[in-house]
């Protein structure tokens, strides 16, 4: 498996993965990710200073089997936001989710970011498990949440 920066040929298939999964856990409703309207363009988004998305790759298939990213999170100081951490089924299980992680905390402290911030749901209890045991601690609900059918908030720093 390799990572890259992705590009705007991953558009669809980082919109595709990012829905699957939200559909598999039931979170394919208003208040997630799922509904925006940047997710058929995340090349467009990521593509700036302060922000930057990473897809996981199977070199021999060039088949796009997950992906991380982050961006300057305006509400908390020197803090980045960890997003759209998804896998694609056949790389669950193998311990991808945490170096992804691991990964994009390196890019962030690269970027000059003291705290890495993120929110999930109830229904995401892999990730939850990992966020955990990546060492991020849980935070009551912010009032800036923008996703307003995420439920659990996290922090920790980088």
């Amino acid at each position: 498996m390799k990572l890259r920066e992705m590009t705007d040929a991953d558009n669809a298939a980082v919109a595709a993965l990012v829905r699957d999964n939200l559909k598999q856990h039931n979170l394919d409703i208003p208040g997630t990710v799922y509904y925006d309207d940047g997710l058929d363009h995340l090349a467009d988004y990521y593509n700036a200073p302060d922000r930057r998305y990473y897809v996981l790759y199977d070199p021999s298939t060039g088949a796009l089997i997950g992906g991380i990213g982050f961006a300057r999170f305006d509400p908390m100081p020197d803090t980045a936001e960890l997003q759209k951490l998804y896998l694609s089924d056949s790389a669950k299980g193998q311990g991808l989710g945490y170096k992804l992680i691991a990964y994009v905390e390196d890019r962030m402290r690269e970027a000059g970011f003291k705290t890495s911030y993120l929110e999930t749901h109830d229904n995401l209890q892999a990730a939850i498990h990992e966020y955990e045991k990546s060492g991020y601690r849980e935070i009551p609900r912010p009032d800036f949440v923008i996703h307003s059918a995420m439920t659990r908030f996290f922090t920790k720093q980088l």
